[in-house]
């Protein structure tokens, strides 16, 4: 055991020298977070009913409890102590409306499926993240993987080069891989506007790259001859060592480079680091990758709601109304799901603070591309936008949703170490199959 520890410390020490002399790495950072794994077909059900057709998805995550009252499911008739000072707009779908601060969605809503009966009974912030993330409630025993690290376990990655699962803005909280192997848990970005940072040789050849690589491989043989195969921490520091070697290698590395967009890509998208996410997570895309998740934090308003709202939704309304069209112009709408989320509501009721409090009873989220058949809404609320008056949406419907729109089992059982099976539709989860086409 002595000789072990001794040997791993050792060879940890040379390969987190070597990664930052060759690439500038610190290995078990983010590039340690994926590797080359196989795609798995969609499965023939999904398809035969009209899902898998999303080949990548776009989930752009509203943190903070974004309120629906004022954004996807606006109450024109209710007292003005419902409304407050929220306008609602006419959208080019006769019927649906939105809050006054989504003009640019209200344009392309004939591409967006509305999700009105979404409900939860996770009121805090932290639980109601984590829940609509990955489907369960929160334990202190046990991490679930969230929705993109299912993708990436049941799906795989369309480019062997480039990370299955990216994070964007999501900081350390983000439940990633939970359980799952390394390999599945995504790439984090801290700033779209940097990109990715540290992937370049500092100052070598690629000749001397190649030689510590293969020094490398010698200092490890012995190592990895009695350790490799059976232990899981070996397997997924090796994996994530030669996954940073393909990225830096990558002739799509410059994915991550928002500089070789257009002015008029960037004044499209709009200026706030969440609009750069947005539009980087198109570049990624265009890449083939699986999964991208975009958040946007800053939704907590227990005071002065509407003067926020001014501020906070218009960046969203201008980012995606920009991605829905930029998509569908260069032909990748119908292949993207497009997915806005956020872990619960706000009251109906305006406080006299002009702040409305948190809300998991009822609140809305939506999908667009994909296969989804847009212009529709799912679910309503009473006429104050209190109780949900159909069926309730989960958080793991809407996860079943996802899995179903990307051709994968949402039930398909994944045991964790400890044997205990879980799903990316959780439960109970049941996908939204009237939302396609």
């Amino acid at each position: 055991m002595n000789h072990m520890k001794l040997d791993e410390v050792s060879r940890r020490g040379f390969l987190a020298t070597t990664a930052k002399s060759c690439f500038g790495l610190t290995i078990g950072g983010a590039a340690a977070n994926f590797f080359q794994n196989k795609a798995a077909a969609a499965d023939p059900a999904v398809l035969a009913a009209g899902g898998g057709q999303a080949k990548s998805v776009i989930y752009l995550f509203m943190s903070g409890g974004m309120t629906h009252l004022d954004t996807f499911d606006p109450k024109p008739d209710a007292d003005s102590n419902i409304r407050g000072d929220c306008r609602s707009i006419s959208t080019n779908v006769d019927g649906i409306q939105l809050g006054h601060c989504l003009p640019g969605l209200a344009k392309q809503m004939d591409k967006v499926a509305l999700v009105r009966s979404m409900s939860t009974t996770q009121g805090a912030h932290a639980q109601g993240r984590y829940y609509m993330r990955t489907g369960y409630t929160k334990r202190s025993s046990i991490v679930h993987p969230s929705a993109g690290s299912w993708a990436s376990k049941l799906s795989g990655q369309h480019n062997s080069e480039l990370p299955p699962f990216v994070t964007l803005n999501c900081g350390s909280s983000h439940p990633g891989a939970g359980f799952m192997e390394a390999t599945h848990a995504p790439l984090p970005i801290g700033s779209p506007s940097a990109g990715l940072q540290n992937c370049e040789r500092n100052e070598i050849s690629e000749q001397q790259f190649n030689q510590q690589l293969g020094l490398r491989k010698q200092l490890d043989a012995d190592f990895d001859a009695r350790y490799g195969t059976t232990q899981k921490n070996v397997r997924d520091y090796n994996e994530a060592f030669d996954a940073a070697v393909r990225l830096m290698q990558s002739k799509d590395l410059e994915a991550f480079d928002l500089s070789k967009e257009s002015k008029e890509a960037h004044l499209l998208y709009g200026g706030h680091s969440f609009a750069k996410g947005v539009l980087l997570a198109r570049r990624l895309v265009e890449r083939g990758v699986r999964f991208i998740e975009v958040e946007y934090g800053g939704f907590d308003w227990h005071s002065d709601n509407f003067n926020q709202m001014e501020e906070k939704i218009p960046v969203l309304d201008q980012a995606l109304a920009a991605l829905l069209k930029d998509l569908e112009i260069n032909g990748l709408l119908e292949s993207t799901l497009v997915v806005v989320g956020t872990e619960f509501g706000r009251t109906p009721t305006v406080k006299s603070n002009a702040g409305r409090n948190h809300y998991p009873k009822a609140f809305s989220c939506l999908m667009a591309g994909g296969g989804i058949t847009g212009g529709q809404t799912h679910g309503n609320t009473d006429e104050n936008g209190a109780e949900v008056l159909s069926p309730k949406t989960s958080a793991q419907d809407f996860n079943s949703t996802i899995a179903y729109a990307m051709g994968i089992p949402h039930d398909k059982v994944v045991n964790s170490p400890s044997n205990r099976p879980f799903r990316m539709g959780g439960v109970n989860g049941k996908p939204i199959t009237s939302l396609f086409s």
